[in-house]
């Protein structure tokens, strides 16, 4: 049984400014605010045996709720919006858009994958070690792609026709760390779109939560010389 099983409390395993930014702001959206776990990127906590029994890739986050832990950002957010429909964030079997909520959960994830790469590149590798212009250079392209294909997406306010959901905080968290990487001045839509976000006063109360963010130390990363 699960510490949250045990005393009924919603615990988020949380590194701030991380994928699990999304959960939180999920469940704000929920009316929900869980108990906050913090964790240090790298930090000699993730990899204590009672985190890996929550998470086992020593990754954040992972969520206590309903007697059981959860982790992985996408499986959490589809959960709750399956274990709470109520709020609409979903979209389930046989709803038109299903298709769309799906495939727009998991490209929010191959666009975050590279923006991990670019993160581990231009902000936590140490010198002596340096990045390699080729592989920073090839990921920044990859990156451009996508979010390129993410501007095509936007018909309306929302990634979906019928408004709100679960698929925009996937994506949208993406969009804290994509300027830092590529100029966003060619994407009109999505800037508006990244606006109305951030306007959402569940987004608001989200970001009083975490604090500070201190996580790039310069407005943008140019991929480095050869």
């Amino acid at each position: 049984m699960t510490d949250a099983a045990q005393d009924g409390a919603i615990r988020l395993h949380h590194v701030r400014w991380s994928r699990s930014f999304r959960v939180l702001w999920l469940l704000q959206e929920m009316g929900i605010t869980p108990e906050l776990e913090i964790y240090e990127i790298g930090g000699p906590k993730m990899r204590e045996a009672d985190f890996l029994t929550r998470s086992p890739a020593g990754r954040s986050p992972a969520l206590e709720i309903d007697g059981q832990v959860i982790f992985e950002s996408a499986a959490i957010l589809q959960y709750l919006c399956e274990t709470r429909p109520e709020h609409g964030f979903g979209r389930g079997t046989g709803n038109p858009e299903r298709w769309r909520f799906l495939e727009v959960m998991g490209f929010a994830e191959t666009q975050a994958s590279l923006i991990e790469q670019l993160n581990l590149n231009h902000v936590f590798l140490r010198p002596p070690a340096k990045p390699s212009p080729v592989v920073v250079k090839l990921n920044t392209a990859r990156l451009r792609a996508t979010v390129a294909a993410f501007e095509a997406m936007l018909e309306g306010d929302y990634i979906l026709p019928s408004g709100f959901s679960a698929a925009d905080v996937m994506m949208g968290f993406n969009l804290y760390a994509v300027p830092y990487f590529v100029p966003m001045d060619p994407w009109p839509k999505l800037q508006a779109y990244w606006d109305r976000l951030q306007a959402r006063p569940a987004f608001r109360a989200a970001v009083a939560l975490e604090g500070p963010r201190d996580f790039y130390a310069q407005d943008f990363y140019p991929v480095p010389d050869a």
